[in-house]
């Protein structure tokens, strides 16, 4: 099923380019911000009458008189110098209506995008014997819905989880537990016997006492370096510890993915230990096309348009003048990885805004180094590039989730808060409205409306938010029953699911009634509203997916809650007479199986039957 908007934009663009002889006429067909102007407005036509040095009315005027939409817009109408509005026909809503219900793979009568991707999402990156904090929450949430969205169009999506599991940190970390496990003396960690069961009861903590060691003991600093040294060495007692450190680290976040209905697993572990023996060859080869320099006993590149302070151009280091690599290297080392390995038509990184300037120098040294080329063809190509198509390279920023005074969420302590007692509180918190509210439920069915409403109510909150922007983190706020929240979401979808509980009580067959339905009755306002925004489920999308803003879903399901909640309060379902009830049956199944498929297939969030 094609959506209006792409049939309009696609009907118009053709037509306009045969009138005014150019090529690349977009129609620029929107929806209308005031519906008494109908439901999509062209706006194209300005634009090319302008190039063309016509009277933008009356190049409309030609539009419209050849323009063939009878199938799906009543006759359309010029405004202004030169729009063109459109409204959809209720029977065009209906065809449309019954086509979604005919779909029965829960795609919901949405086509894949024609054209297909395999694409590459870089979120969450986690640190390793660190637990995940607030901080986390953003990349981590938001990164999943890109996945998921981008996968619900047909793309081929793979995640890729950038840990920090390397470094000179990890020669401490490894001394530590050597000297822990050496003297038995397991403060913040226990041992069952067998040194494989060797385990963190308390991750930071255990982080936090190597670090004081590590600034205190001389020693202990010393034998860290050297722990370093055979680390990078790959030597195997080293490994050893270093991998329980990675598995007991990866625990912590796993469960924490799992709790988010976070699409993340083991399996797209990419950390910075994986490019270790990569980083190399990345210096060796921006040396020899004589793209990176020595400055300073560093190894630098200064890409063209970057600047310091004082004007003087700004180096991208990716190696130090004492021998280490950097997070700018390993990230060039990514880059060659997904793109030769991982054929990635395009690679999105989901990080804070504060990390822009990072990856727009990496990404300009990247195309410097003609690194976003991907072979067409299996022969690799080396000295042309008639073989090669772009790449691209995106950065998906987002702002600080802040407190109530307007700084970064933190606590009374000035700590980061950590991810796993935000979460556990938020499903405090929304018990206690579940046990106000219905306090005659069974305990199992609380537990599972508090974790999905308490869950639920953090991510969304996130989501309705510009990404861009900050936003300050409150459960009152994101835990209301009304406005633009997960408990207002999932109680418009339980709030269907009673309907239907009512009819099974009077004996209706909503199944069979919706299977043997052929035609529709749109004659209400409100039901011709709830049906052109059911219809546009596909847009929104769309919409999302192009600019990666999980705020275009919300905003789509809080306006098609609103426009269902004004439908049911004027027309009456179950009551309804033959000619009507099978055509607003069919309207409260699909908005419950749309919102069902934007919380749980695209945002991860759960709902419920019953609050």
């Amino acid at each position: 099923m094609i959506p209006a908007i792409d049939i309009l934009e696609e009907r118009i663009s053709k037509l306009i380019a045969d009138i005014s002889g150019m090529s690349g006429c977009p129609a620029v067909v929107r929806p209308t911000a005031d519906p008494k102007f109908g439901d999509y407005q062209a706006n194209g036509v300005m634009g090319i009458a302008k190039k063309i040095k016509t009277n933008p009315q009356q190049l409309a005027e030609k539009v419209v008189e050849k323009l063939d939409v009878s199938d799906i817009c009543e006759k359309p109408q010029i405004a202004g110098p030169g729009f063109i509005n459109l409204k959809l026909k209720p029977e065009y809503l209906a065809k449309t209506l019954l086509e979604i219900n005919a779909d029965k793979t829960n795609h919901l009568g949405i086509n894949k995008t024609e054209k297909l991707e395999t694409v590459v999402v870089d979120f969450s990156g986690p640190n390793i014997a660190k637990q995940m904090h607030v901080g986390h929450l953003r990349s981590t949430i938001i990164g999943d819905c890109i996945c998921r969205t981008l996968e619900f169009l047909g793309h081929k999506v793979i995640r890729q989880n950038h840990i920090g599991d390397w470094g000179t940190q990890f020669g401490m970390l490894v001394n530590y537990m050597i000297k822990l496990h050496t003297t038995a003396a397991l403060d913040g960690m226990h041992n069952t016997g067998k040194s494989d069961d060797l385990k963190f009861t308390d991750m930071e903590d255990f982080y936090r006492k190597a670090k004081e060691l590590y600034d205190t003991d001389d020693k202990f600093a010393e034998n860290s370096r050297e722990c370093v040294v055979k680390l990078q060495s790959k030597d195997p007692s080293m490994l050893t510890y270093w991998q329980r450190i990675v598995n007991e680290s990866e625990k912590h976040y796993q469960e924490i993915y799992s709790r988010l209905l976070v699409t993340l697993t083991d399996e797209h572990i990419r950390g910075e230990s994986f490019y270790n023996d990569k980083l190399a060859d990345v210096v060796r080869e921006l040396k020899s096309n004589e793209l990176a320099v020595e400055s300073d006993g560093a190894v630098c590149v200064f890409p063209e348009g970057f600047k310091n302070k004082e004007g003087q151009p700004l180096p991208l280091i990716i190696q130090k003048s004492d021998g280490a690599f950097l997070y700018a290297t390993t990230d060039l080392a990514a880059i060659r990885y997904r793109v030769d390995e991982l054929k990635a038509d395009k690679i999105v990184y989901v990080t804070d805004a504060r990390q822009s300037l990072h990856f727009e120098m990496v990404f300009a040294v990247a195309k410097m180094a003609k690194w976003d080329m991907k072979q067409t063809s299996e022969i690799r190509c080396q000295k042309s590039d008639n073989r090669k198509q772009k790449i691209e390279l995106v950065h998906v920023t987002f702002g600080s989730v802040l407190g109530e005074n307007n700084q970064p969420l933190k606590t009374r302590s000035g700590e980061n808060v950590k991810l796993k007692e935000l979460l556990e509180q938020a499903v405090e918190q929304a018990r206690k409205v579940v046990e106000e509210k219905n306090p005659e439920l069974d305990g199992d069915k609380k537990e599972k409306i508090a974790n999905a409403v308490g869950i639920g109510a953090v991510k969304y909150a996130d989501y309705s938010n510009n990404r861009s922007s900050d936003y300050i983190f409150s459960f009152d706020r994101m835990l209301a029953m009304d406005g633009n929240t997960a408990p207002y979401m999932q109680y418009a979808y339980a709030r269907i699911k009673s309907i239907e509980r009512k009819a099974q009580a009077k004996d209706v067959d909503i199944e069979t009634e919706l299977a043997d339905v052929e035609q529709l009755n749109l004659t209400e306002t409100s039901e011709l509203d709830l049906a052109k925004h059911l219809c546009r489920y596909g847009e929104a999308i769309e919409s999302a997916a192009a600019d990666y803003r999980p705020n275009y879903l919300t905003g789509y399901l809080y306006e098609l809650a609103q426009k269902f909640s004004a439908f049911y309060t004027n027309c009456p379902v179950l009551k309804a007479g033959p000619d009507k009830r099978p055509t607003r049956l069919l309207l409260c199944d699909l908005t419950a199986k749309t919102i069902r498929h934007g919380l749980c297939e695209l945002l991860g969030i759960d709902v419920v039957e019953q609050m």
